[in-house]
């Protein structure tokens, strides 16, 4: 690959920008951005970066100045591009949460549902979703762009409701606002454009950056352990192992410090979130020597 041009991959700009620039490096590449350039360098020949706002994302990688890149499926389905979807990017750990569009008023206002807003105005950046939303549903409104700022329009009362992006929905709760309905759900995707996925040696990359990245997702709620158990414990203490497949189990080396007994290290990969229920039981069926190490990946 590194006589050949450069895959393109964007990296959104903004804030997905560092969640994504750490994926990455879960994953083995090395991303590194300096001042205000757009060109992050990354320690891969095979790949040129560049930095651009989620919004614009899927259009130029659908035009094919970008060959691949990470960006929002709401944004997708905004600009209506033609891609190919890799992978959905999304786990807390590395704050690449799934969001959600939704509609907006003011906590006392009396919309209590999207019908009640006929003939209103509403304010978003998401325009054709919203359009599109609203004419489905045969409700004529008024929706205009909005630069930023959206949730203070509503508040003060600019216009009759915003739709606009949230997670849990308490920021919009402390502003004293209120859900109407929800219009999409969003996750960050990579995505490529359809040339790039059907060029072989482009597809290779591609195919390369997806699996890597969904290993660095899959280990973030993974942990190694190891462990070392008597024979006569080594049923109790695998009885209590959950594995991707069954744990790995090796004779320890006749030392001694064994007593001649027969002893086995244990060695398995567990959810992080069992780890401390766990390990007061295995101490209790026998289990020494515990060690719970992270993981780069799992595949």
């Amino acid at each position: 690959m590194s006589t050949e041009a450069p895959l393109k991959l964007g990296i959104p700009k903004g804030s997905l920008e560092r969640s994504t620039i750490e994926l990455f490096a879960k994953a083995g590449w090395r991303i590194q951005t300096s001042g205000r350039s757009y060109f992050p360098s990354i320690d891969d020949p095979g790949i040129r970066c560049s930095l651009m706002r989620p919004q614009e994302m899927s259009r130029y990688i659908e035009a094919g100045a970008l060959d691949g890149g990470v960006t929002g499926q709401d944004w997708i389905v905004e600009n209506d591009s033609k891609l190919h979807v890799l992978s959905d990017l999304v786990y807390s750990k590395v704050s690449l949460r799934g969001t959600r569009w939704v509609l907006v008023v003011r906590g006392d206002s009396p919309v209590q549902k999207p019908e009640d807003l006929r003939g209103k105005r509403i304010a978003t950046e998401l325009v054709n979703v919203t359009r599109r939303f609203f004419a489905e549903r045969n409700i004529p409104v008024d929706v205009e762009f909005s630069w930023g700022a959206t949730e203070a329009k509503v508040a003060e009362g600019l216009v009759d409701a915003i739709v606009d992006v949230t997670e849990t929905g308490s920021t919009l709760i402390a502003n004293k606002l209120r859900i109407v309905s929800e219009l999409i759900p969003s996750n960050p995707q990579l995505v490529a454009n359809l040339d790039a996925w059907n060029d072989p040696r482009r597809r290779e990359k591609l195919e390369q950056i997806g699996l890597l990245l969904r290993g660095a997702l899959e280990a973030q709620t993974q942990v190694g352990i190891k462990l070392n158990v008597r024979k006569d414990h080594l049923g109790a203490v695998i009885g209590l192992l959950p594995s991707l497949t069954a744990p790995t189990v090796s004779n320890l080396y006749p030392t001694e410090h064994l007593h001649g007994e027969e002893w086995f290290s244990v060695e398995s990969v567990i959810a992080e979130a069992t780890v401390r229920d766990l390990i007061p039981k295995l101490m209790r069926a026998g289990a020494l020597g515990i060690i719970e190490y992270p993981l780069n990946k799992v595949i």
